[in-house]
C-alpha cells in the first residue's frame, strides 16, 4: 500500500488547504493600505476567535516568545510570581520567569496530574504580582481547571495577574477570557488554527495594560505597548509574517463558515470557535474511548482529560515508542512520544484543529493494526474493539 503521511501531533498540527493557497497568494508589502485592512481584519476576528472584548496582539514568534513577552512586559527584577506546573510546559514558564529575574514559587503536581487548590491558595501571598499556568498541558494530555483558578484569585483578593498560556487549549478548551477574569491569553499559529508555526498571539486585559506601565523589565522586539499603538493604525512594530497573517485570515474564515447558515453564509466566527472546540472534544473522547476498550491506561485523571491530545500509558514493560514508529513506517501516521521522563511511556495522538471524525476513525485503525502487527501488550485486544467503542461513542453522543 502507498502510505500518505498524516500528522496526528498537538502542534504542528495538519495545514487547512485555503490557508496554504492564502500563504501563496499574499504577496503584498506590510507597509501598504492593502495588508493594513487585511491585518486590522484579522485582528478583529482573533478577538472573536479568543472571545474577549481586549485587545489582542500577534507577533512573529513561536508560542514561547508570547511566553517570554508575557513575563518580560508584565515584572520586574524580584516581583514574587507563582507558577504552576505540572508538566513540561508548565515547565517553561519557572525557566523563563527565573531568566527574568523574579522570585519564583512554584506548585507542582506529578506529571498526569493537576494541581490542588488548596495548595494554589497556599502558596498565592499578598505581594504575588501574577501566577502562570497552562490552560492544557499538551506534554501529558491534562487540561487545568483555569475557572477554578481564576475564581480563587477573586477570592482572595488577590491583585496578581493571572497569565495563561492557552497555545493549546485556545480552540479545543471552552475558555471565558473576561468572564472569568483572565489577564493575558496566549495562543499559537500551528495549533487549532491549523497554520505553519511563526505567529503568536495574547488577548490582554486593561489591568494587564496598566501594570506594563509600572514594570521594568527589559524588552525591545516583544514590548507589547509598542505592538498595540501600531495596531491601532493596522500595522505591527516589526516587519510582519505577512503570508502568516494572510493564512491566519483564511483559517478564521473557515471556522467562522463552520457555522453558516442561509441567513448569515459567511458563517458566525464565536459559533465556529464552539464547533471546533466541541470537535476536539468529541474526537478526544472517541479516542479515549478506544483505548480504554483495548484495555489501555489513560494518563490523564477522569474529568481533566484535555481535548488537544489523549496521552495513553504503555502497559509496564513495554515501550511507546513501538507504536510510535510502527504508526509512522506502517502508515505514514505521525503520533507524539511521551516528553521528558515520561518518554518511552506514553503516546500522544492529538485533536487539535483540522481533526475530524474520519481522521480519528483512521488513526484508532491503524493503531489496532499496528498493536497487532507488533504485538504490543494491549490487555483486551482484539480487532475491532476499539473501533466499536469510538463508533458506538459518536453514535450517541455526537451533535
Amino acid at each position: 500500500m502507498i502510505r500518505k503521511t498524516r500528522l496526528f501531533t498537538p502542534g504542528p498540527t495538519p495545514l487547512l488547504p485555503a490557508a496554504q493557497f492564502a500563504m501563496a497568494a499574499a504577496d503584498i508589502h506590510h507597509r501598504t493600505p492593502e495588508f493594513r485592512a487585511m491585518y486590522t481584519r484579522v485582528l478583529s476576528q482573533l478577538k472573536e476567535f479568543v472571545g474577549t472584548k481586549n485587545d489582542v496582539i500577534i507577533l512573529s514568534s513561536s508560542g514561547s516568545g508570547a511566553m517570554e513577552a508575557a513575563v518580560s512586559n508584565l515584572t520586574s527584577p524580584g516581583d514574587r510570581v507563582l507558577v504552576l506546573t505540572a508538566g513540561k510546559f508548565g515547565e517553561r514558564w519557572t525557566g523563563i520567569t527565573k531568566a527574568f529575574g523574579c522570585h519564583v514559587d512554584v506548585v507542582s503536581a506529578p506529571y498526569g496530574s493537576t494541581f490542588s487548590l488548596d495548595e494554589v491558595k497556599a502558596n498565592l501571598h499578598l505581594e504575588t504580582r501574577a501566577v502562570f499556568v497552562q490552560a492544557t498541558e499538551s506534554s501529558t494530555g491534562v487540561r487545568h481547571d483555569i475557572e477554578a483558578i481564576a475564581r480563587l484569585l477573586k477570592s482572595e483578593n488577590s491583585e496578581a495577574l493571572l497569565i495563561v498560556d492557552g497555545i493549546t487549549g485556545l480552540g479545543t478548551s471552552h475558555l471565558d477570557m473576561d468572564g472569568w477574569g483572565i489577564d493575558v491569553l496566549i495562543g499559537g499559529s500551528q495549533k487549532a488554527v491549523m497554520i505553519p508555526p511563526g505567529l503568536s498571539y495574547l488577548a490582554v486585559s486593561q489591568r494587564a495594560w496598566d501594570r506594563m506601565e509600572a514594570t521594568y523589565n527589559p524588552r525591545y522586539y516583544f514590548d507589547l505597548r509598542k505592538e498595540r499603538k501600531n495596531a491601532a493604525k493596522g500595522e505591527s512594530a516589526y516587519t510582519p509574517s505577512v503570508a502568516l497573517i494572510a493564512a491566519l485570515g483564511a483559517a478564521l474564515n473557515y471556522i467562522a463558515a463552520q457555522a453558516a447558515t442561509p441567513e448569515q453564509p459567511e458563517g458566525d466566527l464565536a459559533a465556529g470557535r464552539v464547533k471546533l472546540v466541541d470537535n476536539a472534544i468529541t474526537c478526544a473522547a472517541m479516542t479515549r474511548a478506544a483505548a480504554t476498550a483495548l484495555g489501555l491506561k489513560l494518563f490523564a485523571p477522569a474529568g481533566n482529560e484535555a481535548a488537544a491530545a489523549t496521552a495513553i500509558v504503555a502497559p509496564e514493560g513495554s515501550d511507546s515508542g513501538t507504536l510510535v514508529k510502527g504508526l509512522k513506517s506502517q502508515f505514514g501516521a505521525i503520533v507524539t512520544d511521551g516528553q521528558g521522563e515520561m518518554k518511552g511511556q506514553l503516546f500522544r495522538i492529538a485533536h487539535i484543529g483540522f481533526f475530524d471524525y474520519m481522521d480519528t476513525i483512521a488513526i484508532l485503525g491503524a493503531l489496532e493494526q499496528v498493536i497487532h502487527k507488533t504485538k504490543f501488550p494491549a490487555p483486551n485486544f482484539t480487532f475491532g474493539k476499539g473501533l466499536i467503542a469510538a463508533q458506538t461513542f459518536f453514535a450517541e453522543h455526537a451533535k
